[in-house]
């Protein structure tokens, strides 16, 4: 186990000893968890005559090696009193460093602001946005460098605390310090040959390889780059900014499909690396065997991983197949494909059943019709009682709430009007006949019969307005799209404005087969 030198020891909230251990017991907040992921063995994919290994950092809280330089670069800032109690941080990133920045922010009470171009996961801007955080989109033209001027700009202009991933020696020092270190101690006995990495910042390159070649020096470092945006391996220098920031993009950079990797100009971290030395052999990976790769790991080997991890196990497979027998070689591995499900990695991804599962879900159905029937008899309904009938024609002629939902708390189609009317800013109420209010002595079933019986549906939702029957989640969705319901809502003693949407039939849920609305009739229900 590594232990920080005693002038860093209590230099901060974390000890970097703290992370790495292999501690049971209680931990003092989420950050704690942060480090000490595991190293697995590939055990069906590559080349038989190596041992190939994985360090895979989606074991992190948020997933990503990311989470590690998050925590360095704010806790650094704290130390150095760059970074103020309350003070806003912004940052430009491709996803991984800001969902683990929201992280860090959100346990220590920091507003976030994250700058990224618009090109990347829906996913990331989702997960930064659940955790707290400001997403600010930037033209995909303008690469990573527009969005790096943007938060430099943000910064200078509302006095936020800028991380400068790119440039903030925190991050590799970090690497240093836990990464390196797990490494260094989980191949102390095997040795380890080759380490293969790629590079977004370049904090784990420089961070990792200086101490590989210093307690490891036989250990050959192979950086890993999309095969069209060679721009380490070009040995063009990338011009920069007296900070040492980038001041243009890098004459080779290019388009790709690795997010996370490379982006359009040589961060100076990486090129740290590159100058020291740090770097063996340069090893170019196709945007195709990414993709194939990371598919591989995880209908293969059951890892689950993103382009990144694909693109460098890809690159670790090159490197093994021409590499000695018997030779270790250890591939990083940087996040989860959870990160991945709105990109080329998910593309040939079906939602709907293929045909070999239909006929899988045929034969049980097939199965069924000639298996005895078990089911027991069912009870007739209970009696509807007169409280219940006169509770649905009170609510649905209420004129103090004239549009009125009766549903389920958690059914989808009754969040499908919920979010409809909250986006068009209807005001509602909701009968929710599953809910506390109306569990007691099966009120709930009572009621819900008693509306079955009123409007002869027997599906939920059911949606009044101004005591008229409107229809379920399609009727709902499908009037909004014709101008019908704000028409409806325009005719109350009350008027209520409704604020047009883009398309209505967006917020049926993810899975359902969107409905035309020249032909939706049937009513969407649980």
């Amino acid at each position: 186990m590594f232990v920080e030198p005693p002038e860093k020891q209590n230099a901060g909230q974390h000890t970097i000893n703290r992370h790495t251990a292999n501690r049971s017991g209680p931990r003092a907040s989420i950050l704690e968890t942060i480090g000490g992921t595991p190293v697995v063995r590939l055990n069906n994919v590559g080349p038989g005559h190596v041992a190939l290994f994985a360090k895979l950092e989606a074991f992190n809280p948020l997933g990503s090696v990311k989470d590690r330089l998050a925590l360095a670069m704010i806790e650094t800032a704290e130390r150095s009193g760059a970074l103020k109690p309350g003070q806003t941080v912004v940052e430009a990133t491709s996803g991984n460093t800001g969902v683990g920045l929201a992280m860090v922010c959100a346990q220590k009470g920091y507003p976030l602001v994250i700058v990224m171009a618009e090109n990347f996961s829906l996913e990331r801007r989702k997960l930064l946005r659940f955790l707290g955080a400001k997403v600010i989109l930037t033209p995909a033209s303008e690469r990573g460098t527009g969005m790096f001027r943007t938060a430099e700009r943000l910064a200078e202009a509302h006095g936020w605390f800028f991380c400068r991933q790119f440039e903030n020696e925190a991050n590799a020092e970090f690497h240093a310090q836990t990464t390196a270190q797990e490494i260094l101690s989980d191949f102390e006995q095997l040795g380890l040959d080759y380490w293969v990495t790629g590079f977004g910042t370049g904090g784990t390159l420089k961070g990792v390889a200086g101490e590989l070649k210093q307690h490891r020096p036989n250990t050959r470092i192979v950086l890993a780059e999309p095969d069209n945006t060679q721009i380490l391996a070009s040995g063009v220098p990338q011009l920069r900014r007296p900070d040492g920031a980038a001041a243009r993009s890098h004459p080779n950079a290019r388009a790709h499909p690795i997010q996370g990797w490379s982006p359009d100009f040589i961060p100076k971290l990486a090129g740290d690396a590159q100058e020291a030395g740090l770097i063996d052999i340069f090893q170019p990976v196709s945007g195709a065997d990414a993709l194939q790769v990371a598919q591989d790991l995880a209908r293969r080997e059951g890892i689950f991983c993103g382009i990144s991890g694909g693109a460098t196990v890809a690159a670790t497979i090159a490197i093994a197949e021409a590499a000695p027998g018997g030779s270790t070689i250890l591939a990083m591995v940087p996040d989860t494909g959870e990160r991945y499900l709105s990109t080329p990695l998910f593309d040939h991804i079906e939602v709907e059943m293929n045909e070999e599962e239909a006929a899988i879900a045929k034969s049980a159905s097939a199965l069924a019709a000639v298996a005895p029937s078990s089911s027991p008899q069912k009870e007739p309904a209970p009696p509807i009682s007169e409280e219940a009938l006169d509770l649905v024609k009170e609510v649905i002629r209420d004129a103090n709430a004239p549009v009125v939902m009766f549903g389920f708390e958690w059914c989808e189609f009754c969040w499908t009007v919920r979010r409809l009317f909250d986006a068009a800013g209807v005001p509602f109420r909701s009968i929710d006949v599953d809910s506390a209010e109306y569990r007691k002595e099966d009120r709930g079933g009572d009621v819900l019969r008693a509306l079955f019986s009123h409007t002869g549906m027997r599906t939920v939702p059911q949606v009044f307005i101004g005591g008229t029957l409107v229809g379920g989640a399609n009727e709902v969705l499908a009037a909004a799209g014709d101008g019908s319901l704000g028409h409806r809502l325009k005719q109350l003693a009350r008027p209520i404005d409704f604020t047009p949407v883009a398309d209505p039939m967006d917020y049926l849920p993810k899975w359902v087969r969107r409905p035309s609305r020249a032909t939706s009739s049937a009513n969407a229900g649980a």
